[in-house]
């Protein structure tokens, strides 16, 4: 039988929607934007079960109850996709990826950026779990059988202690240890700012290019206008001097 120990005290230890099955159970699942009953996907070993709507607060909450929970080593993402947010993929390419500059490596979403996960927790929830991507399934039996499949092959609990991490939605700062998270459209203006930044660099170094094209240009007719002077007078030298 598969080892297991006692998660953190008060597990799942972030608030959410979500279903929450025994602790021991060794798969964690994700249905997008999808709502679909829990019931069944609980039964047949998952430890906890729900959607998530965004890229970076409803990332940050699974992370945050999945390794809080040592017994869970697999992660199943299915369900469909939030238009503009995208954030089955950003959850799949956080695991392979990981951060950089706060930023999903590889998530085409809207506003695929993560306050409250430092590089030590992302390594922690990438070594944890296996992701099973399967984006887009909505079948309730398509999805039960995959968590059998993998309950079947439970490897027994992380060799680790439960990690807490603290995210949500709070008025003030966290107390010691955790830090205010971003909220959504905090993180949207500041991917703007940086869309604008980078065309702003964009615009100076075409710009440039541009200025020295005319320049070029100018440069050219300049050298062509002598040269016709030049021909010119030694025709006029030519002929008048026959």
């Amino acid at each position: 039988m598969a080892n297991k120990v006692k998660p953190a005290e008060g597990w799942p230890v972030v608030k959410g929607e979500y279903e929450a099955g025994s602790p021991d159970n060794p798969v964690a699942v994700t249905t997008c934007g999808s709502h679909l009953k829990g019931a069944a996907q609980i039964a047949a070993g998952a430890a906890i079960t729900g959607p998530h709507k965004t890229e970076n607060l409803g990332i940050e909450k699974i992370v945050a109850n999945v390794i809080s929970n040592p017994n869970i080593r697999f992660l199943v993402v299915a369900g469909a996709e939030v238009k503009g947010h995208i954030c089955g993929e950003a959850l799949v390419m956080l695991h392979k990826n990981g951060l950089k500059d706060n930023r999903i490596v590889g998530a085409t979403g809207a506003i695929p950026y993560i306050e409250n996960l430092s590089d030590e927790v992302v390594e922690r929830f990438q070594k944890q779990v296996e992701v099973i991507d399967i984006v887009g399934t909505e079948n309730e039996g398509t999805i039960v059988a995959k968590i059998k499949e993998l309950a079947a092959k439970d490897p027994g609990a992380f060799d680790g202690e439960p990690m807490i991490v603290e995210v949500g939605e709070k008025e003030e700062e966290a107390e010691a240890g955790g830090v205010k998270p971003m909220s959504a459209e905090l993180a949207n203006i500041q991917a703007r700012i940086r869309g604008i930044q980078h065309q702003t660099v964009e615009i100076g170094n075409l710009n440039k290019l541009m200025s020295g094209i005319y320049a070029g240009k100018i440069e050219g007719i300049m050298i062509g206008f002598v040269l016709t002077l030049a021909i010119l007078g030694l025709i006029l030298t030519i002929f008048g001097g026959a």
